[in-house]
């Protein structure tokens, strides 16, 4: 159980780059107050939660509607993450995981980006959404296995919460440099897990005899 429950914090972690998230909610929240932004991270984090849980819940009752299998879902999730996984290892953005130029600008024009876009997709972003579906459906029937998905969700979703509160101080510890540093690392880290779910689902799909 602990390695899965490994597998999942490491995903989540990669997959929503809290470092990152607090980066960004540094600057769009510069002219709130203390307590406006604390309400906003705990709302924000609330949300972006419950979007996790509910698509890591419904996730094989919806696979089911739709005539998707583990092997197929784990292929394509698999290659979603490489891309993304990519994109992290060369300090690239396509809004995969963080939001897209025209969604920053909305965000700037915003009074309150505690749903859009910091829940969603800066925090619940389409990779996280992916890895939420794909780890749980990996350990179908396995209710210890998904209780430890679920628990890796709801640890990452507290350390995001304690980045966005000290927002500020990360911003002015790390720089730049030292985010591009923790964003590359953990790409490197997705990629090779993207790859893994590329060769379960090509494994379990029986294409290969």
């Amino acid at each position: 159980m602990m390695d899965v429950a490994w597998l999942a914090l490491a995903t989540f972690f990669a997959t929503v780059g809290p470092v990152d998230v607090a980066a960004m909610f540094a600057v769009w929240t510069a002219d709130q107050s203390p307590k406006q932004k604390r309400l906003t991270a705990v709302r924000g984090v609330l949300i972006a939660t419950g979007i996790l849980v509910t698509f890591a819940l419904v996730g094989d009752v919806l696979l089911a509607r739709l005539g998707i299998s583990i092997a197929a879902l784990s292929t394509g999730g698999g290659i979603l993450l490489l891309l993304i996984g990519i994109e992290m290892v060369f300090a690239r953005s396509s809004g995969g995981t963080s939001t897209t130029q025209d969604e920053a600008r909305e965000a700037i024009a915003k009074t309150d980006i505690s749903v859009f876009p910091l829940a969603t997709p800066m925090i619940a972003g389409p990779g996280a959404m992916g890895a939420a579906v794909l780890l749980m459906a990996n350990q179908s029937g396995n209710l210890s296995g998904q209780i430890m998905v679920i628990a890796g969700i709801l640890a990452v979703m507290l350390f995001t919460l304690l980045c966005l509160l000290l927002a500020t101080e990360i911003q002015r510890w790390l720089g730049v440099t030292g985010m591009h540093v923790i964003t590359r690392v953990m790409g490197v880290l997705l990629t090779a897990l993207a790859v893994q779910f590329i060769f379960n689902g090509i494994r379990q799909s029986g294409l290969l005899g």
